[in-house]
């Protein structure tokens, strides 16, 4: 499942088993083999399920929307450092000094208005240029020459391209030699590299450094007529003179025609020549005679005459003969460029890398995000939901808390619907692959672990694609998740067993959450089977949570319950994920309030029912077992709390002591009290 959509990578598999049976005359028997799929070394693997559940590059309900994590972080200047960005949402970084690298890149610009504001500056002039495939295009062109001038035309046009990119490097090499970060100065020696100056040089003797780069129009195909300089082809001269020539000749009937039908014709240059246009408003009756293929185009009138194709049909025939001289010129050009090709791969990866962070450091300031740490331990103050924060005005997201650590490292999480439980597991996710990324994130403080793999069943769709049920996929998914799921993996889960019935669904989601705690995996379980935390709170890991709903009573426009959309400690004790009042006594009282009973009824009927749950409690906590199970998770949340304060403390001497002394008291209390 893990490679079911990597259609390049299947595609290229395929190839090779098809190489080999046809040229090396070897057959495998189908079944025969095991193939293991093992992402990038260095980067976290993201499955595709987890890609499109998460949002990471694209939004589920509408493809163009950009409600995304990409679209929410992206803002950067350049394709390559757009396509970069993409890259590393789906394969993050698992090199902790290769992220903490670029996390001071981003805390310098957030910090540095100067440096942000000044590379900033230096990447506007390269917006939507695309180095990376001008670069191979350029490569490609010396091994398929061509004589045509349409394909001319492209080489002349991409050198162009380059040579304005390279003018922009200088300003961006200015820009960041005044940067601290290490990552930045070795990115300013990647643009300072001698051979993107002799580039330069190469480029500056034979291109005219006079012609403004344009897009559309005439000024596009003038911009290649004369990016050659004068007197380097005395043949390219008379083509190029040439074709001013029949160009002007076409304005020059277009002047003549405008004063002889005293209309205020112009001129609209498309790829087949020039055209007459007019404004609708300015023809009151008919075009005159003479004019032909007339079109009317966003108010306008466009038109020819049988002078003016004849004239296109000249100015064509220079203008393809000065492209075609012009590409010789230019081939020799990128013969001698090739030879330095390695220079302007490395400007390539460095700009959209610096590209890239700028990026994170503009959202992160508009956003107001802090700079994750990378302790081991998972711990966000406050974290918000990145996506959500964007569709929200400001201050009416409720933030959450999220701590997982090896002495908590399996969470059930509960609440009804609509409480927040898929959006909390989502969070957790999207923070995580951010500070991978080596961006801010949205929290008030925000410590990580780098992670190998971050695996999630948090739909509940069936697969039409391989015919299989609700229930046959999240079998088939935790599979998936079972047999790659390590100490370091991150595993989101959103209620499992929806898919069966109730009885079968809390006896597989126990087995498959016992098979995960073995893993020992950061493992956050969002679950409606209510005996889950009852049957699973006396294991070592296990940490219960769930989202708060204040009640109140029901009527027409109102369901009972005001949703706090905050996680807080414990399991629910009166309700269930379907947002109905679970069969407890404290669930029936509830009820029996909500009819109306005498209210000295009530009061009694709570009297007993408190004391009754008071005395069942007591006797569980007074239970061996329970006893047993508490010191465990108290000594290994103290083993935590010690190795913490080893690796991670900045404390004094006194207070550090006084950090310990508290410890000390609770497992004291643990093992005393048991609690």
């Amino acid at each position: 499942m893990a490679v079911r959509d990597k259609y390049f990578a299947l595609s290229a598999t395929s190839a090779l088993f098809k190489h080999a049976e046809a040229k090396l005359n070897t057959r495998f028997a189908a079944g025969s083999l095991l193939i293991r799929y093992v992402p990038v070394d260095g980067t976290m693997m993201i499955d595709p399920e987890t890609v499109r559940n998460l949002e990471l590059v694209g939004n589920m309900s509408n493809k163009k929307s950009p409600h995304s994590l990409f679209g929410t972080i992206n803002h950067t200047f350049t394709s390559m450092a757009s396509r970069l960005l993409r890259v590393n949402l789906l394969s993050p970084i698992t090199g902790q000094s290769a992220i903490e690298a670029r996390l001071d890149v981003v805390e310098e610009f957030v910090k540095s208005e100067d440096a942000f504001t000044n590379v900033k500056v230096s990447l506007k002039p390269m917006n939507k240029m695309d180095f990376d495939k001008l670069i191979v295009s350029l490569a490609s062109s010396e091994t398929k020459p061509t004589s045509t001038a349409q394909g001319a035309s492209t080489r002349v046009s991409q050198m162009l391209n380059l040579r304005n990119i390279i003018k922009c490097i200088p300003q961006l090499q200015q820009a960041l030699s005044g940067c601290k970060s290490h990552l930045l100065r070795i990115v300013c020696d990647m643009v300072s590299d001698e051979r993107i100056a002799n580039i330069d040089r190469l480029i500056a003797k034979s291109l005219n450094e006079d012609t403004l780069p344009s897009k559309h129009g005439i000024g596009a195909v003038n911009a290649r007529v004369y990016a050659v300089k004068a007197n380097y082809n005395r043949l390219l001269d008379v083509a190029r003179e040439t074709y001013k020539e029949n160009v002007g000749d076409i304005y020059a009937l277009n002047t003549t025609l405008s004063e002889q039908h005293d209309l205020p014709l112009t001129l609209i240059y498309h790829d087949t020549g020039f055209v007459f246009s007019l404004k609708k408003s300015d023809v009151t009756d008919e075009l005159p005679r003479g004019f032909i293929n007339a079109s009317l185009k966003k108010g306008r009138w466009q038109f020819s005459s049988m002078e003016l194709k004849k004239m296109n049909a000249r100015m064509k025939d220079a203008l393809d003969e000065t492209l075609i001289l012009s590409d010789k010129i230019i081939q020799d050009l990128v013969a001698e460029i090739l030879i330095d090709v390695g220079a302007l791969y490395k400007a390539s990866e460095a700009i959209a890398l610096v590209d890239m962070l700028l990026s994170f450091a503009h959202v992160s300031i508009m956003r107001n995000y802090v700079r994750p740490e990378f302790t081991g331990t998972l711990a966000v103050k406050a974290g918000r939901h990145p996506i959500l924060e964007t569709l929200r005005t400001m201050g009416t997201l409720v933030p959450n808390d999220v701590y997982c650590d090896d002495s908590s490292s399996f969470q059930i999480v509960q609440g009804p619907n609509m409480s927040g439980k898929s959006t909390y597991l989502r969070q957790v996710g999207l923070l995580t692959v951010m500070a991978m990324c080596g961006c801010f994130v949205p929290a008030e403080y925000a410590s990580f672990r780098t992670h190998d793999a971050l695996l999630t069943r948090l739909s509940n769709d069936d697969d039409m694609e391989k015919s299989l049920s609700t229930f046959a996929s999240e079998m088939a998914t935790s599979a998936m998740i079972l047999g790659l799921a390590t100490p370091n993996t991150l595993i989101l889960i959103d209620e499992l067993g929806r898919g069966t019935s109730p009885r079968e669904g809390v006896g597989i989601s126990h087995a498959i959450a016992e098979a995960l705690m073995e893993h020992k995996s950061f493992v956050f379980f969002a679950t409606h089977f209510n005996e889950l935390s009852t049957t699973l709170s006396r294991k070592p890991s296990v940490v219960n949570l769930h989202l708060s709903v204040q009640k109140s009573r029901p009527s027409e426009s109102n369901l009972g319950m005001t949703f706090q959309y905050k996680i807080v400690d414990g399991a629910p004790d009166d309700m269930s994920h379907y947002g109905t009042f679970r069969r407890s006594r404290l669930g029936r009282l509830e009820l029996a309030r909500l009819a109306d009973l005498p209210s000295d009824v009530l009061t009694e009927a709570k009297r007993v029912s408190s004391n009754l749950s008071a005395l069942h409690a007591r006797n569980e906590e007074e239970s061996e077992s329970t006893q047993i199970t508490t010191r465990r998770k108290a000594l290994l949340r103290l083993r935590t709390q010690l190795k913490q304060a080893l690796d991670h403390s900045m404390l004094p001497d006194e207070e550090l002591l006084t950090y310990i002394g508290r410890f000390q008291r609770d497992i004291t209390r643990a093992f005393l009290y048991g609690k």
